[in-house]
């Protein structure tokens, strides 16, 4: 009489290769995804930006605005400069010590994306401050940066988009308030949003 055979073992070893599998293409999608991002945005620069945003609300008084809006322009004019250096500076000491190129594919997306809002934004100034139109300006500032940033930070770290979409809902509410008004939103922006963003950056994105 035969003896009964047993029911053969099933073999975890299939099912280890397919865990092992879904491990090795989280990791490369990750590693993928991490190349692909422009790393250095400079939560130090962004500071840095922050600084001299409230030191251009406070140069730059609301009355100011509808006084002297060409004194105004150059305050804020001014103060873009100087921050954007500030940033531009940051960003290539950051790039040097993480070993990312400035010239490479992912800073060539974030610049080419970033900057047409600002130049629509450049645009607009001009037109706005020729046809007298110098309350427009706050809301038109931070609403263009606003979306050059969101446009750019989809190139870049999380908190860069997040901030850029902060921007776009501060403009939103500084068109809604009165001229006198306006200042504290762009105080609220450029220096508080860059203030807060910027640590964020340097405490969790490596400065």
């Amino acid at each position: 009489m035969s003896t009964p055979r047993e029911p053969a073992a099933h073999s975890t070893t299939p099912v280890a290769l397919h865990s092992r599998a879904e491990d090795n293409l989280r990791f490369i999608r990750d590693t993928m995804a991490h190349a692909g991002a422009f790393t250095s945005v400079s939560g130090t620069g962004t500071i840095g930006a922050g600084v001299v945003g409230l030191a251009a609300s406070v140069a730059a008084s609301p009355v100011l605005l509808a006084t002297e809006p060409g004194r105004f322009l150059a305050v804020w004019v001014g103060a873009a400069l100087v921050a954007g250096a500030i940033a531009v500076v940051a960003m290539r000491r950051k790039a040097a010590h993480a070993g990312q190129s400035l010239v490479g594919a992912p800073a060539r997306r974030f610049t080419l994306a970033f900057f047409p809002a600002l130049a629509a934004g450049a645009v607009l100034t001009v037109a706005f401050a020729a046809a007298g139109q110098a309350s427009l300006l706050p809301g038109t500032w931070l609403t263009v940066y606003g979306a050059a940033v969101t446009a750019g930070g989809a190139f870049s770290v999380r908190p860069v988009p997040v901030m850029g979409c902060a921007f776009l809902v501060l403009g939103a509410v500084c068109f809604a308030l009165p001229a006198q008004l306006q200042q504290f939103a762009l105080a609220a922006g450029f220096g508080g949003l860059h203030l807060a963003f910027g640590y964020h950056i340097t405490r969790h994105y490596g400065g």
